[in-house]
């Protein structure tokens, strides 16, 4: 399966979804989907998840040392609840990250377990 399809899939199928990619702690996409349901005028990153990986990729970097400093390991997850949106950052390896985007009503707990079964197939690709 291939990148974009998975991240198609998660985006359709979670509940809420707008957009979702596939990118590199530098913030270059590698793969990007979004909602096929139309113009969402509250979405406030509009359709572009990847400006939030990048705006964020700073503190995720901070989160990562500061994990590092703990000894606690890698850091696997994070999510961000904003007014206006859900982003969920998830670890695929040392160098890439999986962003998704919700509606702030999306399906949370549906988006975070479709994410993970989709990085069987993302892993596979790699």
């Amino acid at each position: 399966m291939s990148f974009e399809a998975v991240l198609q899939s998660i985006v359709d199928h979670c509940g809420g979804g707008r957009s979702a990619a596939l990118m590199g702690l530098d913030g270059i996409a590698i793969a990007e989907a979004r909602a096929t349901t139309g113009v969402d005028a509250d979405d406030p990153l509009e359709g572009d998840v990847t400006s939030a990986g990048i705006e964020f990729g700073r503190i995720l970097g901070e989160m990562r040392k500061a994990s590092d400093a703990l000894g606690a390991g890698q850091v696997r997850e994070s999510v961000l609840s904003l007014d206006r949106a859900t982003v969920i950052f998830h670890t695929v390896d040392e160098e890439l990250v999986l962003v998704v985007a919700l509606r702030p009503d999306g399906n949370l707990g549906k988006a975070r377990y479709l994410i993970r079964r989709g990085l069987v197939d993302i892993r596979a690709e790699l």
